[in-house]
């Protein structure tokens, strides 16, 4: 089946979340004041930014894949199988990284000869 999203969808959601990060930090209303008065804020502002804006990327990034969604559980890679199947069900799964926790998809596969379970969708 292949990605679960097309680019466009990706860089529009990766936009609009970096749009709405950089109108906190630097707000186009002149009226409204800066935020910070010594460089340590600022740094701490974009960290906010990025904090926000990389699980936007790196779970639209995951999307794309081919493996982000397939058709069949493929071969069991505990016993080399192709007697599996997928579940009914996606989950949802938590991936720490230097800047926060994205959440990534993943289907799951169960295979018939020995019974493991695995994700034919996870990178």
């Amino acid at each position: 089946m292949g990605s679960r999203m097309t680019r466009q969808q990706v860089r529009a959601q990766a936009l609009q979340a970096f749009q709405a990060s950089l109108d906190e930090m630097v707000p186009v209303d002149e009226t409204k004041p800066l935020k910070g008065r010594r460089f340590g804020d600022w740094e701490d502002q974009l960290e906010g930014l990025i904090r926000k804006v990389s699980p936007v990327l790196l779970e639209g990034r995951q999307a794309l894949e081919d493996n982000a969604q397939v058709d069949d559980g493929g071969r069991c890679p505990h016993c080399l199988s192709g007697n599996t199947y997928l579940e009914k069900q996606a989950t949802r799964q938590k991936r720490h990284g230097p800047h926060g926790a994205s959440e990534v998809v993943a289907q799951q596969a169960r295979c018939r000869d020995c019974g493991g379970s695995f994700s034919p969708s996870t990178p």
